[in-house]
Parts: C-alpha cells; sequence; structure tokens
C-alpha cells in the first residue's frame, strides 16, 4: 500500500474520518497479535486460579469465551493486564502492561505508516495514547458500583479533549482498529461528521472515571456507525466527535487505538514514553527494536513508581456551567 487515495484525503478533510478497508492482512497482520495474546490470557488465567480466584483455568476455551468466562467468574475487569500504555495514577512496580512483539509489529507496520504519513507527514512519531480494548458481551460482565456496565459502550469525547492542553496544537492523528469483527450488534465506533471543524468543546465527568462531550452540545441525531471487518482501519481526526456502541453480541469486541503525531510534536501526556515510527529526514533515529520499545515502559513504569506519580491527565473542570 502507498497511501490514502485522493478521495480517502478528501472524506478526512471533508468529515474528519475516513475508513479503509483491508489495510491489513487479518491472517499475516493480525492473527500473530491473537497468538500472543493467548498466552497472555494463559497467564493471567492460571495466576487467579492459584490465588483462588477462579474454579478453573479455563483452558479448553476459545480466546473469547475464555476471557468473558473470567471476567464473569471473577466479578472484575482485568483489562490493564493486556493494555500496552500504563494507567494515568498511582502506578506500582508491577502494575501490569503488555508489550509484546506483535503488537510493536503492528503499531510499526509499513502499510499502516504509508496511511499515516498521508495524513500527517513523513516525519510520524508514535504517541503513547494507545490501548487495547477487549470488550466482553455485556450481558455477560454485569456492572459496577455505580450500575454501569463494566467495560460498556464509551462516551461522546475528542480525542484532544482526553489529554493535556500542551498538545492542543499537535496533529495528533487516531488510529483503530479491530481485531475481530466489529458490527454494530459487537459495539462498533460512531461518528458525527464534520464535527472535527468545530473546534475543542467542554468535556464533563462521564462516570467511571471518564469524560463525555455534555448532550447540551452533541448532535447525536448526525451520529454516523462505522461497521468494520477483520483487516480494516479507521483513521479519526482527534476533534470528530466519537463513541462506541454496546456490545450486545455473544462474541468479544477487540481492538486497537492508536496514535500518531509528527516528531517534535507534544503528545498530550509527555510522562509517558513515544517513539520515532518513521522519519524521511532522519532514518536513523527510527525505533525498529520491540524489546527497546517495551524497555522505555518498564523504565517509565519504575520511574513513575519511585515518585509516586499521581497527577491527572484531565483539563476540565467537573463543576463548570456546561456540565450542571
Amino acid at each position: 500500500m502507498t497511501g490514502l487515495s485522493k478521495a480517502q484525503l478528501e472524506q478526512f478533510e471533508t468529515e474528519g474520518y475516513v475508513k479503509v478497508d483491508g489495510l491489513f492482512d487479518p491472517e499475516r497482520d493480525l492473527n500473530p497479535i491473537i497468538e500472543e495474546y493467548k498466552g497472555v490470557l494463559d497467564t493471567l488465567a492460571i495466576e487467579l486460579f492459584e490465588q483462588g480466584n477462579l474454579s478453573s483455568t479455563y483452558a479448553d476455551l476459545p480466546f473469547g469465551e475464555r476471557i468473558t468466562k473470567i471476567y464473569a467468574e471473577t466479578g472484575e475487569v482485568h483489562a490493564q493486564y493486556f493494555d500496552f500504555s500504563l494507567p494515568q495514577g498511582n502506578v506500582q512496580h508491577d502494575t501490569p502492561i503488555w508489550l509484546g512483539e506483535a503488537v510493536f509489529n503492528t503499531m510499526t507496520h509499513p502499510n499502516l505508516l504509508n496511511a499515516v504519513e498521508s495524513l500527517i507527514g513523513p516525519e510520524i512519531y508514535s504517541n503513547p495514547v494507545q490501548h487495547v480494548r477487549i470488550k466482553p458481551p455485556e450481558s455477560a460482565v454485569g456492572k459496577n458500583e455505580l450500575g454501569e456496565v463494566k467495560l460498556g459502550a464509551t462516551n461522546w469525547h475528542q480525542d484532544n479533549g482526553v489529554i493535556l492542553e500542551n498538545a492542543d496544537a499537535s496533529n495528533i492523528l487516531t488510529v483503530w482498529f479491530p481485531l475481530t469483527r466489529a458490527t454494530e450488534k459487537h459495539g462498533c465506533l460512531q461518528v458525527i461528521p464534520g464535527t472535527h471543524r468545530d473546534g475543542l468543546v467542554d468535556h464533563c465527568p462521564g462516570g467511571s472515571g471518564g469524560l463525555k462531550i455534555p448532550e447540551k452540545i452533541l448532535a447525536a441525531d448526525r451520529a454516523v456507525p462505522v461497521p468494520m471487518e477483520r483487516g480494516d482501519v479507521l483513521f479519526v481526526h482527534k476533534r470528530t466527535h466519537h463513541a462506541s456502541l454496546s456490545n450486545v453480541s455473544e462474541e468479544i469486541r477487540w481492538s486497537f487505538d492508536l496514535r500518531y503525531n509528527p516528531v517534535g510534536q507534544a503528545t498530550g501526556r509527555d510522562v509517558f514514553p513515544g517513539f520515532v515510527a518513521r522519519s524521511r529526514a532522519n532514518p536513523n533515529s527510527t525505533l525498529r527494536d520491540p524489546k527497546a520499545w517495551a524497555s522505555l515502559w518498564l523504565e517509565t513504569r519504575k520511574r513513575m513508581a519511585d515518585s509516586a506519580y499521581n497527577e491527572a491527565f484531565n483539563r476540565w473542570d467537573p463543576n463548570a456551567p456546561v456540565c450542571a
């Protein structure tokens, strides 16, 4: 793949998002991630079983059924165990994080970077605001103490709204893609076209520590769902209003949520480590070693734990009139 077409670039410019079908080869590019995460889940299951928190490791079940069973039986969501970013606060020396080679290879995949280059230029920095989302069927995982579905639908928000002000001028691009089918029933993303041109809007507390765009300034009636198949990739402007639907299927919805920005621009979470994913001007600056990438995060975890770092990445006032 050589990059996005003129029509795709025009859609992104006009609507603030574009879906690219078949950017990844599901078997060659995505299956190695799934195999890698099978080992992660196996380790988690064994630990929980040995701690007496699980009646079985459920080793005979497929990944999706297994993780759903484990989440349901323990009554907990073990999302941090699979994530390749650290939480925003209370980082400990043993805070789980997964930094596997297959994850790194996907973040630096040439087809992906070619598309990213079309949108932000040839000097590409991997922004550390990145997550894996493994959402079981909502009917299987129950609710939290606030009566909210665990790992349910995400609030309407702008990705610009969940980072700090120092990155407001940065050209941050969101890249979202599923490892399993993401139909409307599975809880695919939905976007409100054209909202990227409205600038940054206020965000308010949205439950479970999240943020949301207040309903009074949200044009939810213009929402467009974006169902996706394995291999498809969605590119979203940092100010496009978007959310996810509820997973009302009987399968997990598994996705990656990545960010990229031009080299030298602020990431909005500068305490976390990013890296140069591609540089035409200085190829030697590119990070190509997944072990070196993992070391960046492990060193950051140690530094944050040693310093008891606990600053929030939130600029918003929950008492603002718009939140009333």
